[in-house]
C-alpha cells in the first residue's frame, strides 16, 4: 500500500508518437499527473497497441522497448524506456481475474509506444515497474468491462492502473499535415457525450458505444484504442472523484482527453 492511500486509475490519450519527443500541453499535463499522485508500487497498463487474440500479461523482469510504428524520425526509434518488469504482479493479475485464463508472456512483447510515449513524461526516471495487459480482440466490450472490474483489488495494493488509447481515434480522417487543425464536429460531439456520461458515472452507455449512433461510429471505427478506457472506468468506486487532467484534439480526429478516477 502506498503512503497516499488508494491508487488512482487513469486513462491517457497518447495520440501521435511524436508526443514522446515534444514538450507541449499534453506532455506537461502528463508530467503534472506523475508529480501529483502517490508513487505506485507498480504500473499496470492496458495499451491499444497490444491487441491480440488472447489475454496475456508481460511477465519478464526486463521488458524491451517496442517501436511499433513506421515513418517517423530516427530520434523516435532511438528512445528507450528501461523500466523494470514485475513478474509477481503478472501472477497477481492472473489470480484476480481467475477463472479467466491469462497467459504469461516471457519474451514476445514488452513496453510498446502506447505505454512509453506517455510514461516517459509521467515517470521520466523509468524506475517504477511496468506490466502490460493485452486486449483480447475476440471479446466484446462488455466482456472487457466485466473482466476489468476484477482488477480493482490491485489499486489497494499500490498498483496504478492505466489505460492508454484515445476516446476518439480515426486515422482515416487525421490531418497529418496540420495537427493543430480544428476538430471535426462529430468528434467534438462524441467527446462531449462521453465526458458527460463519465462525470455521471453512467458507464453502461459507453460500454455499449456501438449503439450511440453515427458520431460514435466515426469516433471509434475500430475498438483497439477505445477499449483501454473501459479498463479504467471499471475501476470506479462511489467515493472516487472524476477529473479530466488532459484536454484537446490532435489532427482533428484524435481526442487527447485524459481521465482520472480517484
Amino acid at each position: 500500500m502506498t503512503e497516499g492511500g488508494l491508487m488512482p486509475a487513469a486513462f491517457f490519450g497518447h495520440g501521435n508518437p511524436m508526443n514522446a519527443l515534444e514538450v507541449n500541453r499534453y506532455t506537461a499535463a502528463w508530467r503534472a499527473f506523475g508529480s501529483a499522485v502517490p508513487r505506485p508500487r507498480a504500473i499496470l497498463v492496458v495499451s491499444a497497441h497490444w491487441y491480440i487474440n488472447a489475454t496475456a500479461v508481460t511477465a519478464m523482469p526486463r521488458p524491451r522497448t517496442i517501436h511499433d510504428f513506421y515513418g517517423f524520425p530516427q530520434a523516435l526509434f532511438d528512445v528507450h524506456y528501461p523500466a523494470p518488469g514485475l513478474p509477481e504482479l503478472a501472477a497477481e493479475v492472473a489470480d484476480v481475474v481467475h477463472p479467466t485464463w491469462v497467459g504469461a508472456d516471457l519474451d514476445s512483447w514488452g513496453i510498446d509506444h502506447g505505454t512509453w510515449s506517455v510514461l516517459m513524461h509521467v515517470y521520466p526516471k523509468a524506475d517504477i515497474p511496468v506490466v502490460q495487459l493485452s486486449i483480447d480482440e475476440a471479446k466484446a466490450a462488455s466482456w472487457h468491462f466485466e473482466t476489468a472490474k476484477k482488477l480493482a483489488p490491485l489499486r489497494d495494493e499500490g498498483v496504478l492502473i492505466v489505460g492508454s488509447g484515445n476516446l476518439v481515434h480515426n486515422l482515416h480522417t487525421y490531418s497529418w499535415g496540420n495537427r493543430a487543425v480544428e476538430p471535426y464536429d462529430w468528434a467534438e460531439r462524441f467527446e462531449a457525450l462521453a465526458r458527460k456520461t463519465i462525470s455521471r458515472a453512467d458507464f453502461v452507455r459507453l460500454v455499449d458505444y456501438e449503439s450511440l449512433g453515427r458520431d460514435a461510429m466515426l469516433s471509434v471505427p475500430t475498438p483497439d484504442h477505445y477499449l483501454p478506457l473501459l479498463y479504467v472506468l471499471a475501476q470506479h468506486r462511489p467515493d472516487d472523484a472524476v477529473s479530466f487532467p488532459v484536454e484537446g484534439f490532435d489532427g482533428g480526429s484524435i481526442s487527447m482527453l485524459g481521465i482520472r478516477l480517484g
